[in-house]
Order: C-alpha cells, then sequence, then structure tokens
C-alpha cells in the first residue's frame, strides 16, 4: 500500500477519498485553489498545496501543478476523484511518465473507452450488444437507414453536451450543424455518431472491479433514469426493472467490455434498455473512473470502492470471486445541487449560514461543505449526495425522502425539495421511470408561488422582543416605545406593514398588529388571523402557529433578510422598500432592465451602448456552473446603458444592461397569495 496519495479533486469527492485514506493509514495530500483556500477537502487532509487560482485551468486542470505538488509532498500515487481530469488519458499518462501510480485504468484504456465511435467497435467485437447507429462520414445515410427518431452524440465528451434527437428528417442538416458547433466548443472535437434512439429508455449501469491479474468482476447495477438534462439525480441499486438472468447477463456484458480494453480498477459499463423489454439491453458507453453514485453500489455489497482501487492500483489482486458478491437490501442516492427549481433550475450560490446533514441509521451523507462554505460559480453545482440503505425499496423511499426533510443548507438554494417530491412521484414509487420523466413533469414538482406562513413567519420574527439594555438587569425595564408591537399611548395597538421580496417572486406585504408572541396577520386579502412564535429551545428551529396549524422551520438571519427552511426546501425572505424600488425601476426603465438571472461570469457581450436590437435579439451570455445562459432583448429599443464587459463576474440579480423602449412599466408590492 502507498505511504502517500494526492487527490486531485476538490468538494464531497475529496473528502470521501480522504476519508478511505484515513481508514487505511495511508496519509493524503488536498490540492486547492485560490477560491476554496478555506474548503473542506483542505482542512480534512493532512497536507494541502495551493495549485492556483481560479479558474480551473489555472488550478485542478493543470497537470504541471498538480505534479508538482505530488513531488513536493512526496506523494506516490494520484487519486483523480470525478470530473476535471478523472478520464484524461493525457493526465494518466503524464503520472506514470512521473513515477507517480494513476488510481485508475491506464492511459491506453481510458483513450480507447473515451472515445465512444472506438468504444463501440471494441466492445462488439468482444460479442456486447450495441445501440444499431453509425459514425462520421457516413451518419446521413446511416439516418435514412435507421429512421427517425434518432439521437446525434459527440464522439469526444460526455455530460450530454453536444446531445440532438432528430424526430423530423427534414431538419437533419441543421442538427448536424449544430451539434458539431456544441461539441467543437465543448470536447475541441466535432466528430459526430449517430444511434437509434429509444423511446421512454432505461439507464442502466452495471460496476466493474478488475485488478492487473486478470480479474474481473461485476457489482451489479445501479438505476440512473432520473435524470434532468441528461444528468443523473436519483441513482439507486439494484433495479426493479430487472430479473436474476438479465442482471447475470448485463453483468457477464460489462465484464467482457472491461476485458476489452484490458481494464484495470473501478470502471461503469453503461446500457440502454428499453423498458418493455429490458433484455434488448445495449452497450452505450463505459465511465473509466469511479461514479458519482458510487455509494448505492458500497452499501449493497459492503464493500468500499475507493479502498479496492487503491489496493487494486497498488498491485493487490481482487480477494474474491463473482459467486461471493452477494447484493443486500436497497439503497438509494439523492445529488444535492446548488441550483433554485423556482428559477428554471438556474445556478444559485452564496454562503452556507446554516447546516444540517443527515447521517446514521442507514443514511450516508457524502459532502464537501462546512458551514460558512462560499458556493462560487466556479465549479460544479454538486454540493454533497444523501445516500439511504434499507432491506427493500419502499423503506429505502420513504427513508430517503425523511433524510432530505431534514437537510439543512440555508443561505445557497438547492435541489434538495424538488427531490423529495420526485421521490414520492407515483411512477418513481411503482418503479414505472425513465429518462424523459423529470422534464415532462418537473413543473408538477416545483410548488407555484411562496407559502404564506414562510412571509408570516419573516414577519412575526421583526416583532420578537429587544434584549433588555445593557444598563439594567436581564429581565429588567424596557422601554415600550421600542418594542415593534405597535403599541400607543391610547392603548389600541396600530397595524405594522412588513414588505418583503422573495427572488423570483413577486416583492408582498404583510400587517402585523401585536407581538411575536400573540399577534394578529393580514393575509391573502382575509380577515386578520390569529398568529404567534412558539420557543422550541432548538438552537435556529422557529415554531410558527397560524390560524391553528403550527408550522416548523429552520431559520438564520442575513445581511438582506432572513433565511427560513422546511422539508427541503428554503426561502430567502429579504426586505424590500416599495418606494426605492420604484425609483430604482424608474432610473433603469423598469421592464427594459436586464438583469443577471445567476450568479456567475459574463462570457460573451453582443452589443454596445448605442445599438439598435430587436425584440428577442440575443445580447449576453452568463455562465455559471458549466451552464450558459443568454440573455436576450425584452423588446426592440435601443441599448442606453451597458454595465458589463466579457469577463466581469456578476451576482445574481445584478444590473447588466437597459434596452430602453417606450412603454417600460414599474411594477410594486402586491398583497401575500
Amino acid at each position: 500500500m502507498f505511504d502517500t496519495v494526492l487527490v486531485a479533486n476538490r468538494g464531497e469527492i475529496a473528502v470521501r477519498v480522504i476519508r478511505t485514506l484515513r481508514a487505511l493509514g495511508v496519509r493524503s495530500v488536498a490540492v486547492y485553489s485560490d477560491a476554496d483556500a478555506d474548503a473542506r477537502h483542505v482542512r480534512e487532509a493532512d497536507t494541502a498545496v495551493r495549485i492556483g487560482p481560479p479558474p480551473a485551468t489555472e488550478s485542478y486542470l493543470s497537470i504541471p501543478a498538480l505534479l508538482d505538488a505530488a513531488r513536493r509532498t512526496g506523494a506516490q500515487a494520484v487519486h483523480p476523484g470525478y470530473g476535471f481530469l478523472a478520464e484524461n488519458a493525457a493526465f494518466a499518462q503524464a503520472c506514470a511518465d512521473a513515477g507517480l501510480v494513476f488510481i485508475g485504468p491506464s492511459a491506453a484504456a481510458i483513450s480507447l473507452m473515451g472515445d465512444k465511435i472506438r468504444a463501440k467497435q471494441t466492445v462488439e467485437a468482444a460479442g456486447v450488444p450495441v445501440v444499431p447507429g453509425a459514425a462520421d462520414p457516413d451518419i446521413v445515410d446511416a439516418v435514412r437507414g435507421l429512421g427517425a427518431p434518432v439521437l446525434l452524440k459527440p464522439s469526444a465528451g460526455g455530460g450530454g453536451k453536444g446531445m440532438r434527437l432528430v424526430r423530423d428528417l427534414s431538419t437533419l442538416e441543421d442538427e448536424i450543424a449544430a451539434a458539431r458547433r456544441e461539441a467543437r466548443a465543448s470536447f475541441g472535437d466535432d466528430t459526430l455518431l449517430v444511434e437509434r434512439w429509444i423511446d421512454r429508455p432505461r439507464h442502466i449501469e452495471i460496476q466493474v472491479l478488475a485488478d492487473a491479474h486478470g480479474n474481473v468482476v461485476h457489482l451489479g447495477e445501479r438505476e440512473c433514469s432520473l435524470q434532468r438534462r441528461h444528468q443523473k439525480i436519483i441513482e439507486e441499486a439494484p433495479s426493479v426493472l430487472l430479473t436474476p438472468e438479465i442482471r447475470r447477463a448485463m453483468g457477464q456484458a460489462a465484464v467482457e467490455a472491461a476485458r476489452s480494453c484490458g481494464y484495470v480498477g473501478a470502471g461503469t459499463v453503461e446500457f440502454i434498455v428499453p423498458g418493455r423489454d429490458p433484455a434488448s439491453y445495449c452497450f452505450m458507453e463505459m465511465n473509466t473512473r469511479l461514479q458519482v453514485e458510487h455509494p448505492v453500489t458500497e452499501l449493497i455489497t459492503g464493500l468500499d470502492l475507493v479502498a479496492w482501487q487503491l489496493r487494486v492500483a497498488a498491485g493487490e489482486p481482487l480477494s474474491f470471486t463473482q459467486s461471493d458478491i452477494a447484493l443486500d437490501g436497497w439503497a438509494i442516492e439523492a445529488r444535492i445541487c446548488a441550483e433554485d427549481p423556482s428559477r428554471g433550475f438556474l445556478p444559485s450560490g452564496g454562503t452556507v449560514l446554516a447546516l444540517d446533514e443527515p447521517q446514521g441509521d442507514g443514511v450516508r451523507t457524502d459532502s464537501g461543505l462546512s458551514q460558512g462554505t462560499e458556493v462560487s460559480s466556479l465549479y460544479d453545482p454538486m454540493l454533497s449526495k444523501v445516500i439511504v440503505h434499507a432491506a427493500d425499496r419502499p423503506t429505502a423511499l420513504r427513508k430517503l425522502r425523511a433524510a432530505l426533510a431534514d437537510l439543512v443548507t440555508l443561505g445557497v438554494p438547492t435541489n434538495a425539495g424538488f427531490l423529495r417530491r420526485l421521490l414520492a412521484h407515483p411512477d418513481v414509487v411503482s418503479g414505472a421511470m425513465d429518462t424523459g420523466l423529470v422534464e415532462r413533469d418537473a413543473d408538477s414538482l416545483i410548488p407555484q408561488g411562496v407559502p404564506d406562513e414562510v412571509y408570516a413567519a419573516a414577519a412575526l420574527l421583526r416583532h420578537l422582543p429587544h434584549p433588555a439594555p445593557s444598563s439594567h438587569p436581564a429581565g429588567g425595564w424596557v422601554d415600550p416605545f421600542g418594542v415593534a408591537d405597535g403599541w400607543r399611548l391610547g392603548g389600541t395597538a396600530a397595524w405594522a406593514s412588513h414588505h418583503f421580496r422573495v427572488p423570483g417572486h413577486e416583492p408582498v406585504r404583510v400587517g402585523v398588529r401585536g407581538t411575536a408572541a400573540s399577534a394578529e396577520l393580514r393575509l391573502v386579502g382575509t380577515p386578520p388571523v390569529p398568529g404567534r412564535v412558539v420557543g422550541s429551545g432548538e438552537p435556529g428551529e422557529l415554531v410558527l402557529y397560524l390560524d391553528g396549524v403550527t408550522h416548523r422551520f429552520t431559520a438564520t438571519p442575513s445581511p438582506e433578510g432572513v433565511w427560513l427552511g422546511r422539508d427541503g426546501d428554503s426561502w430567502h425572505v429579504l426586505d424590500h422598500d416599495p418606494v426605492e424600488a420604484a425609483l430604482s425601476g424608474a432610473r433603469h426603465g423598469g421592464a427594459d432592465t436586464l438583469a443577471a438571472p445567476m450568479p456567475g461570469t459574463v462570457t460573451v457581450v453582443k452589443v454596445a451602448v448605442g445599438d439598435e436590437v430587436e425584440a428577442g435579439q440575443s445580447l449576453l451570455v452568463v455562465e455559471a456552473m458549466k451552464m450558459e445562459h443568454v440573455i436576450s432583448a425584452p423588446h426592440a429599443g435601443t441599448v442606453t446603458e451597458l454595465d458589463v464587459t466579457p469577463g466581469t463576474t456578476v451576482a445574481m440579480d445584478q444590473i447588466l444592461a437597459v434596452v430602453s423602449a417606450t412603454g417600460s412599466v414599474v411594477g410594486g408590492d402586491r398583497p401575500v397569495g
């Protein structure tokens, strides 16, 4: 076994690898960019090396910087995690040339399986079924033979970038051209392949493990059909779709795929599976690294896959055979991402002000977060993973929903509440899933508007009594004019109005008369209802009694207002000044104003002040967490203000430009509801 291993990654996977290194008694070396100087993986490693400033190209993607960090710390091996350079053949070869062990397959295997065309040809020669299709330069002829629908895919890269589903062959040439542009921009290679499209497919993958002594086993399957924009969001093991016979056949096909490229280490063979005919599975691709969803396999097999990656890389043979592997119970994982479902899943960011991650009793959280972590737009949006293990699938589903309800990440909007509702979707509960389910039904899983009790809680927090003056003992006299209860000399309390705004929603006004312990609230234009804050004794917990119903929140203040969280959802309730908002809207043209929909970086500016633009014309591009968002003209007009240039870092709702046109409007408050 190695004495020292450098972890060439960040975030939750770096923390997870460091955990196993510590358990094995191996010294861990973390690397970090300036943006991650105080990150959790840096603090938990035995030592850490600064490798450069953001962006990733100057730090986590800098092969010379990583090799230098390994040399300076005496590391004998490098664990790449996933993402960044994990599937980079040049990095694997550079490690070998520097005398370092790359904890993963050989550069040759990475190169072969990273080329989708060569990978398909190789596994097909080994007897593994593949999706019918063809590669450049025969795409157009192949499409005519296959018929619609077909899927265009870049040969290089992954993550759904460049994929185009073509259902109407009259648009084929345009779709091919668009796919080539995306592939060239994303991977520097515009080579394409085309495959027959399978309607309502399942995405099922097989975990394989191979040593350098010729032993290859599979560890069962993972169901990965719950995806959004070709990105997995929920994974489970095993799959409800497979019979024991199909599981054995797919497992053996995965083993043969690994053997066909001389694979060594942990890898995943991905299959596309028709939901109505699972025996007609076809090879899609092989991921030559540890997968994000590897914990579900660990929980049903009892194996630590990172530990076995290390042992295999150190030259040890597998200590078990295929017949020794048994699957125990059911495991499900949810990926927690910094994104806001209520705003079209735009990337989010901010500082983690309150954090509570579920653990224990069959619940595991793999996370790179700490309280105070600054989540920026520089890196991937995945923050953590919540994984559960139970004796059966219904119990695992209930356990994961409960764990997501307990998850608190106030300060950064996440998809936790959305995932919790997805896990209760009838087709998910029954197991009748496919890769298009989330896109079809996403809107029904996103609450419309902000619950009234959120605004009521924010308003009553304003009415908590002030502490006693420092010149008097606790519990002494308090000036009645210093308490926000509307007290008047005549004895009749006056109504206090509070104006709030939650990003992505219209401003609201809440009326309160009384104190936090006993008040009336005006909500939704109805007669006043009773409400009060009930003390719970738990730090950060807020219990609200509103019109006969009790609501529990986690609460924490922010400089602009208060964060409230419940059942995986969170709301940043901001103070709102309607007069200032009206003046600001007038200054910036109201509906003429273009603001950043997410925190990120401006990458493209296509106009200048004075330019005439048409309605819908693309003006700017903002990028965050691997997502581009095009900012378009709201109407025809003239660009009268432009506050950014390429490379400008922007905050959410920051004004980018103004397109002046007649008929601009200025909005105001609305009552709650």
